[in-house]
């Protein structure tokens, strides 16, 4: 016997449902189609049922969904855009779901937009895959017993993070599979825009967002033994002996517009101790290394090109660290930047001592590259407490900048050999054991512009990178459950 289904789409306008409504009904398992609006409408369209909500994203929208739903699999299509699905596509998604018993599915398709198609890759789910704007594009399927019971378990009080709450409900059940294969489109409609303000999509921005994501994550990592208490080791600072207190590394590969200006930042800095500049040129063929040498006379300055050709950011790092010239603290600046002011490194170095922590991370400001501010102007990463830091670093993509390390735990800890999210990799790893101090101040001039690494970057090197950081958080997430047994056993 074929297994039933229900659709819940969106309703923007007549045109806009009524060939979604057309597209999943091509599929005989389909034996009803409800839209979701927001505007109180009644009675039928099209055939269909109306279930108001009032968005996409609220416990309230998911739990209306699942005592709705009378299927056993419920399709979701959560964008206020025209669903136009692949041949067989929902045949194929319902096989899989049999097939892998999987409690939500979800597939690669493609946008449409002004008539012109572009492929839209999504990326695997693992168990690390805690952002909450994890993509899985806007047609998602789930095995509606699962649905029911993760939604059954959400916190109702969410407006922002139903949705997620309930898909990491939905992965402490069953497994939530990836259809690499190209399913169906997403079309803009006419009136996206104004669909986009009928569904109130919350701004990532937004605080009060930020808070309950942050609860929801909390609340998942209980649930799965990955959640640490704000009980930290404590560090004795003064254990070692160093040739400074402070090392300013920068990681450099042609960048002679830019050294510089970030080499000036450094030696600009006003101290009450011994610091030096650590500079570990890639083998710069632009004239950067012509660039640095500018600044040689300067016995602070330490040039160094490794004899390995093998090595990303995170690979020069560990030779600064690891250097015997290096500080006591190892304080992060990319070639691209600059320090905000000569107080930067003395702020940064007082706040290892005023926390007791073994990284810190500070307050930056994004700009252009002749430091004019650019949106969305200063990023302070409020959402870091010290109470949920380390918990809460799990679910969002980065911690701030710019990063400081205790040299012995960056010694021990070592650096990532990667040219991206190497520091978010370390910011997990220091924050298992130890505190991470903050500094709200801006520290540092974050400088965007067309020779940085992350600009421009097409989907397929975006996804490269979103999927080595949740990597990077299911390694983390093992490890901190693993420990947790651990002290549970003894």
């Amino acid at each position: 016997m074929n297994p039933s289904i229900h659709c819940f789409l969106p309703y923007v306008d007549e045109a806009q449902a009524q060939f979604s409504a057309e597209s999943v009904r091509q599929c005989p398992m389909v034996n009803r189609v409800t839209f979701l609006a927001t505007d109180g409408r009644k009675g039928e369209i099209f055939g269909c049922d109306v279930l108001n909500i009032d968005s996409f994203k609220s416990s309230a929208a998911m739990i209306a969904i699942a005592e709705h739903t009378d299927a056993d699999y419920t399709l979701l299509y959560n964008k206020p855009s025209t669903l136009d699905c692949g041949y067989f596509a929902i045949e194929r998604m319902v096989r899989i779901a049999r097939d892998s018993n999987a409690g939500m599915l979800y597939a690669d398709h493609y946008t449409v937009a002004d008539g012109k198609k572009s492929q839209a890759p999504v990326i695997d789910y693992q168990f690390g895959s805690l952002r909450d704007d994890f993509d899985f594009g806007p047609l998602v399927m789930f095995d509606s017993v699962v649905f029911k019971k993760a939604a059954s378990e959400i916190d109702p009080k969410f407006k922002a993070a139903g949705f997620y709450a309930l898909r990491l409900g939905v992965s402490r059940q069953s497994q939530i599979v990836h259809i690499n294969e190209y399913l169906y489109s997403d079309v803009a409609t006419a009136t996206q825009r104004n669909g986009e303000a009928i569904f109130d999509y919350v701004d990532p921005r937004n605080r009060q967002s930020q808070i309950e994501m942050e609860e929801a994550c909390t609340a998942h990592l209980k649930a799965i033994g990955g959640y640490l208490p704000p009980v930290f080791d404590h560090i004795n600072f003064d254990e070692g002996a160093f040739p400074v207190e402070a090392s300013v590394i920068i990681p450099v590969r042609n960048r002679v517009r830019t050294i510089r200006d970030a080499i000036r930042s450094v030696l600009n800095q006003d101290t009450d101790f011994l610091f030096n500049l650590i500079i570990v040129d890639n083998h710069s063929t632009d004239g950067t290394s012509e660039a640095i040498e500018e600044f040689s006379a300067d016995p602070r300055v330490i040039h160094i090109i490794p004899s390995r050709d093998d090595l990303g950011i995170g690979g020069c790092w560990n030779i600064g660290a690891n250097d015997e010239r290096a500080g006591k603290f190892c304080v992060q600046l990319d070639s691209d930047d600059v320090y905000s002011d000569e107080h930067t490194l003395a702020k940064i170095v007082k706040a290892f001592y005023d926390n007791n922590c073994a990284m810190v991370v500070g307050t930056y400001k994004l700009t252009d590259i002749n430091l004019g501010t650019l949106p969305p102007g200063i990023i302070d990463h409020r959402e870091w407490t010290p109470e949920n830091g380390r918990n809460n670093a799990l679910r969002i993509n980065g911690l701030g900048a710019p990063r400081a390390f205790y040299t012995p735990l960056l010694r021990e800890i070592k650096v990532p050999n990667t040219s991206y999210g190497e520091d978010y990799a370390l910011g997990l790893a220091f924050s298992r054991h130890y505190q991470i101090g903050r500094v709200y101040d801006v520290l540092y001039f974050c400088r965007r512009w067309e020779d940085n690494s992350d600009h421009a970057l097409d989907i397929f090197k975006t996804n490269a990178n979103n999927l080595y950081k949740d990597r990077i958080r299911t390694w983390e997430l093992e490890a901190r459950v693993a420990m947790n047994k651990d002290c549970q056993n003894v």
